[in-house]
Parts: structure tokens; C-alpha cells; sequence
């Protein structure tokens, strides 16, 4: 399964009102591991950033003036998003830039070129009802380091946020299975009977438990201690 994690940075909070995008990162996870092949691009407005948004980002208009316009990397970004899963923080603050820089260039939104958007936003929000759910609470709240952030940026939010969803998901795909097997070129499945073969049990040993345990407790507080597991133990005690 491919997964990108799609973080922007724009002049502003109103893409209707002429705010356009200055930042552009993706992070490329398949079947929930990073590959390093990630985009990033800077992207010249045409215009000055408005002074607040000034003081999160930190990107002015003199280092943009040199940088492509969004028409000059809209194929590039698109290609690489192709019927991918994307996942983004608080998503339609995103979409919307995207989707206005789509429509100036006479594009189909964004929706139309991937697979599907996941908001990690709501995500938390149900995970954590109540509580903060900004990137950095989650970090926080999920031990996901984020020390290197003084300002934003779209490619380490990004980074970041891939990071903070793995742990919002352990436990749930982190454990699934494919229901069919995958099929390679030059490769035949052979379908074996085990049914005759007296297999060996290998029992774990203290260290491998103790990292079982300690696999369990994260899982169990990634889930805000929901997991089945616990519920039964305290029902039992």
C-alpha cells in the first residue's frame, strides 16, 4: 500500500482571497515503511506572504523570487501523488490551496488524481476527544520527536506527521494482513499441505518478552488505553 504525507505553506489562511502556496512536502511510505523517496518543492506566489503567516514560516518573499511557479512543478507534483493514499493534517486547509492552484491552471481537483485523503486531524480528534490535537500536541502526546521544529516547514511536518500517524495506527493495519497474495512477475505460487508436518514451537526467550511487553505498552498507549487486552485484564481483576 502507498501512502504520502502531505504537508503545504502558504502566504496565508485564505486561498479564495488571493493566499497561494510557497511550500509543497511529500513522504512516501509503502506497506508502512519509509522508502526516501520523497518531493519537495518551494514555490514562487507571485506575491508577499501576510505577516503572521510570515512568523510561522519563516519564508520570504526574497528566497521565493528564484523558485519555480506552482505551473512549472503542478506535473511533477501530480505524477508523484498518482492514485496514492494522502494523508495530511487538518486537510481541507490543504486541499483548498491545492485545489485553487489546480483550478487557476484549468486542472481537476485533487481529490481526482489519488486514491483517496485521510485527516489525521479527525483521526485524533476521535482517538483524543477533548484534548489538543495540533502536530506538536500529538507529538507530545506520542513521543514522536519534534525538537528540529522552531518554524514550519512542509517537508519535516511531513516527516513528522508520517511518524505521528504510525503510532496513532499501531495496532490497527500496523497488524493487518493481505487478504490475497501478491502476484510478481516471473513468480509461481505453489500451494504446500502442512497438515503432515510436525512443526517446532520456539518459545520466546526473557529478552524477547520483555520487548513484547514493552511493544504491547506502546501500542496500549498510542490507543489511549483502549486495547482489548487491558479492558479484559481489569474485568478479570
Amino acid at each position: 500500500m502507498r501512502q504520502i504525507f502531505l504537508d503545504t505553506e502558504t502566504t496565508g489562511l485564505y486561498p479564495d482571497q488571493g493566499d497561494r502556496l510557497i511550500e509543497i512536502g511529500c513522504v512516501e511510505l509503502v506497506n508502512r515503511k519509509l522508502t526516501g523517496n520523497n518531493l519537495h518543492f518551494y514555490v514562487n506566489p507571485g506575491r508577499d506572504s501576510h505577516e503572521e503567516a510570515l512568523k510561522v514560516h519563516g519564508i520570504t518573499s526574497e528566497f521565493l523570487r528564484d523558485k519555480p511557479k506552482f505551473s512549472e512543478v503542478v506535473d511533477a507534483i501530480l505524477s508523484y501523488v498518482q492514485d496514492a493514499e494522502i494523508i495530511i493534517h487538518n486537510a481541507a486547509f490543504d486541499l483548498g490551496f491545492l485545489n485553487k492552484e489546480l483550478e487557476l491552471l484549468g486542472r481537476p481537483r485533487f481529490a481526482e488524481h489519488v486514491s483517496g485523503v485521510v485527516d489525521t486531524l479527525a483521526m485524533a480528534k476521535e482517538m483524543f476527544p477533548g484534548k489538543r490535537n495540533s502536530l506538536d500536541a500529538l507529538c507530545d502526546r506520542l513521543d514522536v520527536d519534534n525538537s528540529g521544529r522552531t518554524l514550519h516547514g512542509a517537508l519535516l511536518d511531513a516527516e513528522l506527521l508520517a511518524d505521528v500517524y504510525i503510532n496513532m495506527t499501531r495496532g490497527q493495519d500496523a497488524l493487518l494482513m493481505e487478504a490475497a497474495p501478491v502476484e510478481e512477475k516471473g513468480v509461481v505460487s505453489v500451494q504446500v499441505d502442512l497438515s503432515r508436518i510436525d512443526l517446532p514451537v520456539l518459545e520466546a526467550n526473557a529478552q524477547e518478552l520483555g520487548l513484547h511487553e514493552e511493544v504491547l505498552g506502546q501500542i496500549d498507549k498510542s490507543s489511549g488505553g483502549k486495547t482489548v487486552w487491558k479492558k479484559s485484564l481489569e474485568n478479570a481483576i
